[in-house]
């Protein structure tokens, strides 16, 4: 079964066929500052399972680190995804945009070292200070 993912005003929707690995709790400081909360939820899939339904002409990008585009709705704000063009197979959805079940959540926290000890964090999963 297909997940569905979508923008906050719906412009950007997509489809997501498998999700190609386990999710994670990002909490480096670009993810916070991206999605203007302590983490962000993640999970990597290949280009090959994606598929963009609707919003490509309002899909806008700015590169948070060098080789990586993080992609927004320029409607509604919404972070939907990151690439690295050197790495065009793969994206990493903002699961906070799936609008359907993946059947998974995240099993592990990482970009520790970035967390702020004013936001809350779920220390029951595995941590890492890095990326492992």
């Amino acid at each position: 079964m297909p997940i569905l993912g979508s923008c906050q005003c719906k412009a950007v929707r997509y489809e997501v066929s498998e999700i190609d690995g386990p999710m994670w709790n990002c909490f480096c400081q670009t993810c916070r500052k991206s999605h203007a909360a302590d983490h962000n939820t993640a999970a990597k899939v290949k280009s090959e399972h994606f598929t963009l339904l609707a919003g490509v002409d309002v899909l806008k990008s700015f590169e948070s680190t060098p080789g990586k585009l993080r992609w927004f709705c320029s409607t509604c704000g919404s972070h939907v995804y990151a690439e690295r063009p050197s790495n065009p197979d793969l994206k990493v959805l903002r699961a906070g945009t799936f609008d359907t079940d993946p059947g998974s959540v995240a099993e592990s926290n990482v970009w520790m070292s970035h967390a702020r000890p004013w936001l809350n964090h779920d220390a029951s999963k595995p941590s890492f200070e890095e990326f492992p």
